[in-house]
């Protein structure tokens, strides 16, 4: 709307609401002045020659009247008269100050939103309707561990925990649909490995039409109280729970104590026992085996005596068993590979098991080894082969296996006495009738049986629990009636190297001439064993108890080997007699014999470390083939030291005349290796470098320990470093070389300088050397010969 005024001379229509009354006359220096001076250039003479006289413009107006500023908005078009002063400005003008103050208002709140949306201190995020961040805060940024550049573009599955990410999209796509908000807590990934919990409300941002434009998320951060309420949750379990959980425990603990309130009853009551009713098969043995030599030719009395001798067995076995369910069985662990003991047992198994029975064994690669009693777990092995026999009516499929096994915390977490670590795994499994739940609870109970009366004494399995155990392991039995039964015994693993087995099992029983020392209580039992020794050749002596005995050792009648019951009347105990004997007559050899030794020479279920015991009742070929390796043993250990002696007194320089030559070795030969290094981190790098050649090897960290080792095991190569705590390497090497020929690798970080005039042949590694290098050594070392010096 236009004014009525008049509008001559190039004046732009009259704008609305200007406060001029009816009898002002407009002209165009009065429109002008009341233009806001930084608008005018927009307005004027100077506008109505321009190249676009139809432009929009707008403008600010001071009304006339009350100095109100309006904004006006004009359009219009110059019309050219026949003159100057008859041009015509024709247009229109109007107000358009509401509109201009709301979009100030606007801007103002934008930019305030602005302000608010980056300086907020919750995360506050928009996604595009696919779910990809269009825009973050600062505060989100810091939140999720990420930068803006980092965040912008990213799609909030990718940061979302798996968990989390379907409830997630179920209600994202609600609201895609409905336009319901909701309110989600959700893990969200940061990059430093750690997932935040986040509180995240999303609601939808529509157009002016009500469509979806964006989506809008508000973040907190409940990482803190989530965990607050974890921790609130297993402080505030019901009274129930805790009720519950207490009782179990307690009925657990009282049921632990039960058991070992029985194993202890039964320990002690078999104990006993043993001690007097393996005296009393000793003598029965003795006899009958005494006998036998006696009625060669009269066949009835030799088959009476073998029945007599086979019932003497089976009550020995008996006894036997009964300790060792008890764990009270004396064992005598040595490293062993159990690979070979099953394979060596082949024949004897297939015999127990007849020829309908398949018989299958797989032994893993790279088996290690374990410390183990061979011949208590070679009954276990038959009687567990005996029981899967049975199980399957005498035709099947038994299953052996032997492999490597780590239990970890998780598995033991629920065990007794089990520690986490790796383990030797034999597994016996046959397809046979399997067990039921009820039978299988009570499947390790002594005298426990499911066989008919007169067929099984229910010890087989109950022996093999308290052989594992007493051996620190492990076993269990999965069974199902119609499946079969496989018995899994977990035996720790050892690092050591194998021992040789140098007690014979088999072969003729000979004799000898030595004198042998007879230290038993027991008068029956004193006779017979006189009677067997004298059989064998031995000159015998006797006595009750140990005060005797010493008499005799004092007396200086010559002995050679102290025999001796462990459990005995007297002040003086047998162990310390052996040790008393043993510092007048250092040469002197000592053999143990018991029915039941309790703790005297057996601690943690396992022999004394350097002692032999010969377990009662036991053949005239068991003691003829013990006494003899006992008696061997120190001679062997006599003449060593006798080296050792005669190179520290004839000094280094001489040495090399008393050193006989180290034995060949086969080209192809697997070697023994005793490593020695301090350090252990190296020590064991060379331990398993050495087994990447193919080669046995032990690791100790000093010299002292190498030399106790050495007199336990044999070795070919001793590969020692030469600076050690306590004895040094070339000290060790000399008293070892001394001892037994022995073929030596030094590793030094000095060279082959400080290996001087050392009197034997050896080699030298440099430090530091690699594999390449390692297997030269030990090539060079396997063919080393007397005539060799040290390089």
């Amino acid at each position: 709307m236009v004014p009525r005024h008049r509008q001559d001379d190039g004046v732009e229509p009259v704008p609305p609401r200007l406060g001029l009354g009816e009898d002002v006359d407009v002209t165009q220096e009065l429109l002008v002045s009341m233009i806001d001076e930084e608008d005018r250039d927009q307005v004027g003479p100077n506008r109505l020659d321009s190249d676009n006289p139809l432009a929009y413009a707008e403008y600010r107006i001071r009304r006339a009247d009350t100095g109100e500023v309006r904004w006006v908005a004009r359009q219009g078009e110059v019309i050219e008269g026949a003159t100057e002063a008859q041009r015509r400005y024709v247009g229109v003008a109007f107000d358009v100050t509401q509109r201009r103050q709301i979009e100030q208002e606007l801007r103002t709140s934008q930019d305030r939103l602005v302000a608010i949306f980056g300086q907020a201190s919750v995360g506050l995020s928009e996604l595009s309707l696919e779910g990809r961040f269009e825009r973050v805060n600062g505060a989100l940024c810091r939140m999720l561990g990420r930068s803006e550049e980092q965040m912008l573009g990213v799609h909030m599955d990718d940061l979302i925990h798996p968990d989390d990410k379907q409830e997630n999209t179920a209600l994202v796509q609600q609201l895609l649909a409905t336009g319901q908000p909701f309110t989600l807590e959700k893990r969200y990934f940061r990059p430093d490995g750690e997932w935040v919990w986040v509180s995240s409300s999303m609601s939808r941002l529509d157009d002016a039409c009500g469509r979806p434009v964006s989506l809008i998320a508000v973040k907190i951060d409940i990482t803190e109280r989530r965990r607050i309420e974890a921790a609130l949750r297993d402080l505030n379990d019901t009274l129930e729970q805790r009720v519950t959980r207490e009782i179990a425990e307690r009925d657990k603990a009282e049921e632990a104590l039960r058991q070992a309130q029985k194993m202890e009853a039964v320990g002690q009551l078999t104990g006993g026992v043993a001690h007097d009713f393996n005296n009393v098969l000793q003598i029965i043995s003795g006899n009958l085996h005494l006998l036998a030599q006696h009625v060669q030719a009269d066949q009835v009395a030799r088959r009476r005596l073998e029945m007599a001798i086979a019932a003497v067995e089976r009550g020995a076995k008996l006894s036997s068993q009964l300790l060792a369910f008890a764990r009270r069985q004396p064992l005598q662990p040595v490293v062993a590979d159990l690979g070979k003991l099953v394979s060596n047992m082949d024949e004897l198994l297939r015999r127990a098991l007849g020829e309908a029975v398949e018989l299958v064994t797989v032994i893993g690669s790279g088996l290690w080894n374990a410390l183990v009693d061979p011949g208590q777990i070679e009954n276990v092995i038959l009687n567990l082969a005996i029981n899967a026999r049975d199980a399957m009516q005498g035709a099947g499929r038994l299953t052996i296996e032997l492999g490597n096994a780590v239990l970890d915390e998780y598995y033991v977490n629920n065990l007794v006495d089990v520690p986490s670590g790796h383990y030797v795994m034999l597994s016996v499994t046959d397809t046979g009738c399997g067990m039921t739940p009820e039978v299988l609870q009570r499947a390790f109970e002594p005298f426990f049986t499911t066989k008919p009366e007169g067929e099984g004494t229910g010890l087989g399995l109950s022996m093999a629990y308290g052989f594992v155990k007493q051996s620190r392991g492990h076993i269990k039995i999965y069974s199902e009636p119609g499946q079969g039964t496989s018995v899994k015994i977990y035996l720790p693993r050892t690092t050591q190297a194998e021992t040789d087995d140098i007690v014979p099992r088999t072969g003729p029983a000979t004799g000898g001439s030595e004198t042998i020392l007879v230290v038993e209580d027991d008068e029956g039992v004193r006779h017979v064993v006189l009677d067997m020794l004298a059989a064998l050749g031995y000159r015998v002596l006797q006595a009750e108890n140990g005060e005797q005995a010493l008499r005799i050792i004092e007396s200086g009648e010559p002995v050679d080997l102290l025999f001796t019951d462990v459990v005995m009347p007297g002040t003086l105990r047998s162990p310390e007699l052996a040790r008393i004997a043993q510092q007048l007559r250092p040469d002197l050899a000592v053999l143990f014999t018991s029915g039941y030794p309790q703790n005297s020479i057996v601690h943690g279920g396992r022999l004394d470390e350097g002692l032999e015991l010969l377990s009662k009742p036991y053949r005239r070929e068991e003691l003829a083939r013990k006494l003899r390796h006992v008696l061997n043993n120190r001679a062997q250990q006599t003449l060593a030291q006798a080296r050792q002696r005669s190179v520290l007194e004839a000094g280094a320089g001489g040495a090399s005349e008393l050193l006989e030559p180290a034995p060949a070795i086969e080209r192809d030969a697997s070697l023994r290796v005793l490593v020695v290094e301090d350090n252990l981190d190296s020590q064991q790098m060379v331990c398993e470098l050495v087994g990447m050649l193919g080669h046995t090897v032990s690791g100790v960290s000093d010299g002292e320990a190498a030399w106790e080792l050495m007199q336990a095991q044999d070795f070919d190569i001793l590969f020692t470093d030469v600076s050690l705590p306590g004895m040094s390497g070339i000290e060790l090497a000399r008293r070892v070389v001394a001892a037994r020929p022995m073929r030596v690798i030094f590793s030094t970080g000095y060279g082959k300088e400080a290996l001087d005039h050392l009197g034997f042949p050896a080699a030298c590694l440099r430090k530091p050397y690699d594999l390449m290098e390692l297997q030269a050594a030990l090539d060079a070392a396997r063919a080393q010969t007397p005539a060799d010096h040290p390089h």
